[in-house]
């Protein structure tokens, strides 16, 4: 099998699109400070685009939670790999980054888990969101780009570990040789 990548979002789409959300962050916290959750480790491409554009003061936290494994699939069995550092977020404006919302499922704990530690407010912002395989009904508040549902890398998004560091995002196809 031969892998094949074809460009979905350029470079540039992705800056523009990191900037007009990190406008509306800066928004909807002016006056406030936000905690920013990263979900590693696909997030952090966008997560560190998105912090250096925020003029709000912000604090920053990683948790590592994953549905997929080595696969291009959700397998339903979701893992929390590392939690945060600062667990008491009680009364904090915590804004959830994501690199992609496909089925929901790991989106879905994460909150619930974050919910019972009593932060003032949990939001959450995605670079990509893919409702068309959403298996859990979930909010999402800040949404880069919606897309098709196809298999995508590039940009923090990965498959067993490769492409993450793609300036772009692709969609990657399995072609027979």
């Amino acid at each position: 099998m031969k892998e094949v990548i074809h460009e979905m979002i350029s470079e540039k789409q992705i800056e523009e699109k990191i900037e007009e959300l990190a406008k509306q962050l800066n928004r909807d916290y002016e006056g406030k400070s936000l905690h920013l959750i990263c979900i590693l480790k696909g997030g952090v491409f966008f997560f560190t685009e998105l912090a250096k554009k925020i003029k709000v003061p912000v604090t920053v936290d990683f948790m590592e939670a994953s549905s997929y494994g080595n696969a291009t699939v959700s397998s339903g069995e979701l893992a929390i790999d590392k939690d945060l550092d600062e667990v008491i977020i009680e009364g904090k404006h915590c804004l959830i980054v994501e690199d992609i919302i496909d089925s929901g499922n790991t989106l879905s704990l994460v909150k619930k888990m974050l919910m019972a530690r009593n932060p003032a407010s949990l939001k959450c912002c995605t670079l990509l969101d893919k409702p068309d395989r959403r298996e859990v009904e979930i909010e999402v508040d800040y949404k880069g780009f919606i897309i098709p549902d196809r298999f995508v890398v590039g940009y923090g998004l990965d498959y067993a570990e490769k492409y993450r560091n793609l300036s772009y995002i692709g969609n990657l196809e399995f072609i027979e040789e």
